[in-house]
Order: structure tokens, then sequence, then C-alpha cells
């Protein structure tokens, strides 16, 4: 209990200094793996994490010290030697892409692991905690880490904001960006160093092996609930910055306790909240979406077979010239009678039902759509008669007022459907 106060508290330096780093990097990096992300190179995150192993360790043995300077110098010059070696291997080689970050995350890897056993011999005092990066300490964060890592993820998060128009192009419609003159290949190659760079700075908080979570996670979670690009970003910058603070207490208060299986944790539990809860893409809101549309289409249904049947003069019906048109299931039927009533769009007296001033022109609507439909298929798509009143029995229930206003001026509002029965309105 003493260690949640003193963490939440803020009062502890070393606190302060693991909150501060951790929040800045989890965003900086949540934020730039959203356009790994919606790049498609979810994989590329994590080969460079991988790959990036030896150069942490190449930094170690050529400064002699865990210098946070020298230890990010070493991860992005390997890591960009790693992708420009991927990248060879597709372009010279048969080799798929998925084949070449293979070859190219193992090969990286094992040298890393290589490098770190040598270092771990070699008997140098400076070598404890250098194997922390393999799954991330945070809690081991100095101040000379913070103003080293820090900074940088300012830096990033700054060239976010500068370059968003040109990295939103690029991302989405790259073909586009060319043909209004932006250098394409200049910005590609800023947002690839970029995100060798979060990653090189990523590992600190999750490490080596957890770092792809880290990248692209935030932004997979964020999806769920946006589809607006800045908003998106937003979003997995402040899941990546809640997991962090939340993996760094963790890995705070719990001895040996590495951040980044806690971080992946807790970014997992936001992905699986947001599977079921988010709006309109939660499992949730879409199944509450289908059985929202069931029932209008169960009523609108009902509708029409009421005003179907008063065409041919039977003002009033029974429950038994409902399944007798159509075949309702008697449960839906009462359920969509009753809708409908409460409504005011049906009135029923002496089990007899009959359609409202307002059902009738709700229910004129649905007909008329139906059978508008029908005659652009024959007229326009040349469709038979026999083939078409299945197709507009499912389209009648989608038509926006929009569709249906140019489809009566595609069909110069039209007075007979196919089959010659009148179209209301």
């Amino acid at each position: 209990m003493n260690d949640f106060i003193d963490f939440i508290s803020f009062k502890n330096p070393t606190v302060q200094v693991v909150v501060l780093g951790t929040v800045l990097i989890a965003a900086c990096s949540a934020m730039v793996g959203t356009y790994t992300y919606l790049r498609k190179r979810t994989l590329v995150g994590d080969a460079v994490a991988h790959a990036i192993f030896p150069g942490i360790c190449l930094g170690f043995m050529l400064s002699g010290s865990k210098n946070p300077l020298y230890l990010l110098i070493g991860a992005i010059i390997v890591g960009w030697i790693a992708l420009l070696l991927m990248d060879a291997l597709v372009a010279k080689t048969k080799l798929k892409t998925d084949t070449a970050l293979a070859y190219i995350l193992t090969f990286f890897f094992g040298i890393g692991s290589v490098l770190m056993s040598y270092i771990q011999k070699s008997g140098n005092a400076s070598q404890s905690g250098l194997n922390d990066f393999l799954f991330g300490k945070a809690a081991n964060m100095v101040l000379a880490d913070l103003y080293v890592f820090g900074v940088t993820s300012i830096l990033l998060l700054f060239m976010v904001l500068v370059f968003f128009k040109q990295f939103k192009l690029i991302s989405f419609n790259p073909e586009f960006a060319a043909s209004i003159g932006l250098n394409v290949k200049s910005y590609n190659f800023l947002l690839t160093t970029m995100t060798v760079v979060a990653v090189s700075i990523g590992i600190q908080a999750v490490g080596v092996v957890l770092m792809s979570a880290l990248l692209i996670t935030p932004a997979t979670t964020a999806r769920l609930w946006t589809h607006k690009l800045s908003k998106l970003m937003l979003l997995a910058g402040l899941f990546g910055a809640l997991a962090g603070i939340l993996g760094a207490y963790v890995s705070f208060t719990a001895t040996n306790m590495p951040t980044g299986p806690w971080f992946v944790v807790f970014l997992t539990c936001f992905a699986v909240i947001s599977i079921f809860f988010a709006p309109k893409s939660g499992l949730i809101s879409r199944y509450q979406l289908q059985i929202t549309n069931k029932r209008k289409i169960n009523q609108e249904n009902i509708l029409k077979v009421t005003f179907q049947l008063k065409e041919k003069g039977l003002t009033r019906v029974t429950r038994e010239d409902y399944v007798k048109k159509r075949g309702f299931v008697t449960r839906n039927l009462e359920l969509g009678i009753k809708r409908l009533k409460r409504k005011g769009l049906l009135e029923e007296e002496n089990n007899y039902i009959q359609l409202t001033i307002q059902g009738e022109t709700e229910a004129k609507r649905v007909v008329r759509l139906h059978r508008l439909w029908e005659l652009y298929l024959t007229k326009r798509m040349n469709f038979k008669e026999d083939h078409i009143h299945g197709g507009a029995e499912t389209i009648e229930h989608i038509i926006t007022p929009e569709l249906e206003k140019e489809l009566l001026t595609e069909l110069d509002y039209p007075t007979l459907d196919p089959h010659k029965s009148n179209i209301p309105y």
C-alpha cells in the first residue's frame, strides 16, 4: 500500500522520472506506430525491434558504459542497416517480404544474443541491467535516460504534428501524393527513420521482444473507436501512455518484474474491452445494431403487407391474414404489431388491425421504395420481371431519402411498377 501511495503521489523523484519517461516513450511509439499500422507494415516494427538488439550491445561495447545516448545511436544505426538489408533481399532476390523479415529478425537477434553473452563474460561491471532491454525495465530509468529518451520522444511527437498532412497522404494514397508534387520517397524515408527511432527508445519501456505490441496494439485498439486519423492517433497515444503508467507501476512495486510483459497485458486488456464495448465497431454495438435492423425490417414488412391488403380492399386485417400473405413467425408478428401500435402506426380493435394516418404514410414509403427499385432493375439493369422481387425485398429497407430522390428523378416519377401495380405517393 505504501508503494502505491509513493507511486501516485509523484513525490518520489524516481517515480517522477519513471512515469514521465514511460508516458513520453509510450505515447510517442504508439502515435508513430499508427502510421506503421495504416501502411500495413506491422511486422516491420517487430523485425526492427529484434534487429536493434545487437546495436545496443555494440553501443555498450564501444562506449564501455550504459550511456543511453550511445545505446540509442547504436540501436538506430543497426536498425537502419537491418531495414536496408531487408529491402535489398526483397528487391534483389525472389524472397517475399515476410520471409525477408524472418531472416533479418532471427539473424540480427542471434548476433545480439552472441554479443550479450560475450559482454556478460567480459567482466565489465557496467553491464548490470543491460539484459533488461530484452523485456524492458522502466523502473530502472534514471535522469540521464529521461534526458535522452524523453527529448527524443518529444522531437518525434513534434515531427508527427508538423508533417501530419504529408504522412497522412503517403499512408492512404501515395499515388495521389506523388501526383500533386509531394516527394513520397523523402517522406517515406523520414517516416521509416522515425519508426526506427521510436522502436529504439521504446525498448527501454517494453524491451526488444515485445516492442511490436507497443507500436501496433494502441493503434489497432484506437481504430475500434474512431475512423478519423487525428482522433485515432490521439487515442493510440492515450492508450499507450495509460498502459505505460500501469506497467511502470507494476515494475516499480514488484521486485525483478520486467515492464514489457505487464505493458502488453494492459494493452491487451484495453484491446479486449474495446472489441466488446467500442461504439459502432464493438461486438456488443454490432449485435445491438443487428437486432435493431431486424426489428426495423420486421416492422416495415408488417406495414407493407397491411398496405397491400388494403389495396385489395381489406381495410381491417387479422393476424391470420398476415400469416397467409407473408408467412410471419407468430412471435415476430406479435412483437412487431406491439411496437407499431406503440409508435402510433397501427391501431387494433376487436382483434382487427388497420393503419393509422401516420402508419399509412410510412407504409406507402416502404411500398414505394420496393416498387421503384423493381422498376429501376427492369428499366436500367435489364432484369427480367420474375427475377427482381427478392432483391427489392432486401434493398427497400436500406434506401435513403437521398437515393429515393435520385430514383424518382432517374425514372421520371413513374406511376406503375413492372407488375402494373400503382406506386403510391
